[in-house]
């Protein structure tokens, strides 16, 4: 199943995440431009949770240990009566921070994808983009469809992710297709003179999306329809 979260369900995967986000950060400044402060924040907080959670794994070996060896002790079996040597935190020690280091996370995150340099690109980088919400622009096709609105053509389309459609037309003026707009909100109504009272002409009408001002993806197919004076 694909997921639809940046959050990775297990501890270790958190850790690795906000390890990635203190070493891949920084080479953000200009775009993003993150406080000094957030950055040490980020780094510290990957410090003490790697270290946590190595700590825990090794006190709860340590536990299981004697444990065992209480057991042994007090029923018998092979093994000497030897104490078990001591607990010993790693080194070295870092900083302590307050807790709460999730929710410092996607607050981080957060503060990230609201920045206006931010693209999906940097998230992905990051690995704050779930699988499933990974912009794929060069996939992209727009369909179009036409009908008469008050005797003009109609462009009928979607936006999706984009951030507009550029829609080009050729009315059998011997121009070819010629750019009619770029336009952020569907459907585009083309205004354009129709032909002389009495005459009809086939016009066609082609488009492409846009994302971040350029031409993205693959051109929609052509379609046409007629229109009269």
């Amino acid at each position: 199943m694909t997921s639809t979260s940046f959050m990775p369900p297990d501890d270790y995967g958190k850790a690795d995440l906000i390890e990635h986000l203190a070493a891949t950060l920084p080479k953000y400044n200009g775009i993003l431009k993150p406080p000094p402060e957030l950055l040490t924040q980020v780094s510290a907080d990957a410090l003490a949770f790697r270290f946590t959670l190595h700590t825990s794994d090794d006190s709860g070996a340590f536990s299981q240990h004697w444990t065992t060896f209480k057991n042994r002790l007090r029923d018998g079996g092979d093994g000497t009566g030897d104490w078990p040597q001591p607990f010993v935190v790693s080194q070295p020690v870092p900083a302590a921070v307050s807790t709460g280091v999730i929710p410092r996370l996607r607050s981080l995150v957060a503060w990230i994808k609201a920045q206006p340099g931010y693209t999906d690109e940097i998230g992905q980088d990051l690995r704050i983009v779930p699988p499933s919400s990974v912009v794929d622009p060069e996939s992209w096709k727009p369909d179009i469809s036409l009908q008469l609105k008050a005797a003009h053509p109609n462009v009928n389309w979607t936006k999706g992710k984009a951030n507009a459609l550029e829609i080009w037309v050729d009315r059998g003026d011997g121009k070819g297709f010629v750019l009619l707009t770029i336009s952020t909100s569907p459907p585009t109504l083309d205004n354009s003179p129709l032909p002389a009272p009495g005459s009809s002409a086939i016009w066609k009408y082609k488009a492409i999306y846009r994302y971040h001002d350029q031409q993205v993806g693959q051109w929609s197919d052509v379609v046409s329809i007629t229109v009269s004076g």
